[in-house]
C-alpha cells in the first residue's frame, strides 16, 4: 500500500505529529490531488492549542489544512470533468444536505499531506498563470474577507471603511476594499510595520489605535461623518468598543474576527438614533471562491505579497511556531509537500 506523510492533530493531546499513512483512495463521486501547496492558518493554531475544536469529526485524529492546492492525481468512479495533472484549488469545506458546514482540515483530513480527497463538487480549476502558492491561500485566507467585504458589510464604492487588524485577513480586506472603490480606505492596527504594508498594499492611512487622537484622526480622514463600515478582523473586545465610537450614520461593524466575548452597545439612544448596526460574518460561499479565481485570472487581484515564506511539510511544526508568534509579521506561510 502506497503512503504518504501528513501533519496530523491528536486531539486528545492537542498535539501536531508528522506521521506515515497510506495515500487516501478517492471514493465514488471524490478526486484525490497530489497537493502542491498548503497554507497555514491561524485556525490551524488554534485547532492545535485547544481554542477551536472539531464539530462533526468522527474520531479523535485529522490531517489539517483547509487552504489547499495542487494537480488532479485520480478520479473516484462517477467522477467526471476532471483530467489528471490538472490544476486545482480546493473549497474550504462542503455543506450536507441539511445545509451543515463541515470544513476541510478540521471535520475531515485535509492537506497538510503529499495528496488529498475532495468531493468534485468542492475542486475548482485555476489558471495556469496562478501560483499553487498563491492559489491555495484563495479559500478562507482572501475568500472570508471577500465576503464580509460584499455580501455582509455590502461595501459601496465611495464609502468610508477601516479595517482593525492587517494579519492573514486584514491585510487581504485592504486590498480587496481598494479593488470595491471603498474611500478613504483606513487601516488600523498597532504594529507599525503592519501599519506600513497596509500602506503598501492601498489603505489610504494607517492609525495606532493607542493613538490618543485616534478618534478625531479617523472623523478628520471622513470629513466629520465617521465611518460607513468598520471591520474587525483581530477578534478583540477592545476593537468592538472603539469602532462604535467611530461610527456614522447607518454605519455597520462587521465582526469577522471571533473573540467569543459579549458584544456590547454601550447606549441604544445614538445607536438607535443613528440607525447603526452589527453583523456577524463567518467564513464564505463557493461563489467567492470562483469569484476570485476569476479576478485573479484577469490580474485584477495580485496575491505575490501574500506569500510571506515557503516551508516543507516536514517543518509544519516550525510553520505553527511563527504563526503562532507572529514571527515575522507574516500574512500567510506555504507549505509544500
Amino acid at each position: 500500500m502506497a503512503e504518504m506523510l501528513a501533519g496530523r492533530l491528536h486531539l486528545t493531546e492537542r498535539a501536531l505529529r508528522l506521521e506515515t499513512v497510506p495515500v487516501p483512495e478517492p471514493a465514488p463521486g471524490q478526486v484525490r490531488i497530489k497537493v502542491a501547496a498548503a497554507g497555514v492558518c491561524l485556525s490551524d493554531v488554534h485547532l492545535i492549542d485547544g481554542t477551536l475544536t472539531p464539530l462533526y469529526l468522527p474520531g479523535d485524529v485529522v490531517t489539517l489544512g483547509h487552504e489547499v492546492a495542487g494537480v488532479v492525481d485520480a478520479l473516484g468512479d462517477g467522477a467526471e470533468g476532471w483530467q489528471p495533472g490538472q490544476r486545482v484549488l480546493l473549497q474550504a469545506g462542503e455543506r450536507d444536505r441539511r445545509g451543515t458546514v463541515f470544513t476541510r482540515g478540521v471535520d475531515y483530513d485535509g492537506g497538510w499531506a503529499e495528496y488529498a480527497v475532495a468531493s468534485q463538487e468542492t475542486v475548482v480549476p485555476i489558471p495556469d498563470e496562478l501560483p499553487f502558492e498563491q492559489a491555495c491561500i484563495i479559500p478562507d485566507a482572501v475568500s472570508t474577507p471577500w465576503a464580509a467585504v460584499t455580501d455582509t458589510g455590502r461595501t459601496r464604492p465611495g464609502e468610508a471603511v477601516a479595517v482593525w487588524g492587517v494579519g492573514g485577513l486584514g491585510a487581504h480586506a485592504v486590498q480587496l476594499l481598494r479593488l470595491v472603490g471603498a474611500a478613504p480606505l483606513i487601516a488600523v492596527e498597532p504594529l507599525a510595520a503592519a501599519r506600513d504594508r497596509a500602506l503598501s498594499l492601498g489603505a489610504d492611512a494607517a492609525l495606532d489605535p493607542g493613538d490618543s487622537a485616534f478618534r478625531d484622526a479617523v472623523l478628520g480622514l471622513t470629513g466629520g461623518r465617521g465611518l460607513d463600515v468598520a471591520f474587525d478582523f483581530a477578534g478583540v473586545t477592545a476593537v468592538r468598543e472603539q469602532a462604535l465610537t467611530v461610527l456614522g450614520r447607518r454605519g455597520r461593524l462587521v465582526l469577522a474576527g471571533i473573540a467569543n466575548k459579549p458584544v456590547t452597545i454601550p447606549s441604544d439612544s445614538p445607536f438607535n438614533y443613528l440607525q447603526q448596526a452589527v453583523l456577524g460574518h463567518y467564513g464564505s460561499e463557493a461563489e467567492h471562491v470562483e469569484q476570485l479565481v476569476s479576478l485573479a485570472r484577469q490580474r485584477r487581484l495580485d496575491l505575490s505579497a501574500s506569500v510571506s515564506d515557503v516551508l516543507p511539510l516536514a517543518e509544519a511544526d516550525q510553520a505553527v511556531r511563527r504563526v503562532q508568534s507572529k514571527q515575522g509579521n507574516p500574512i500567510r506561510l506555504i507549505l509544500r509537500p
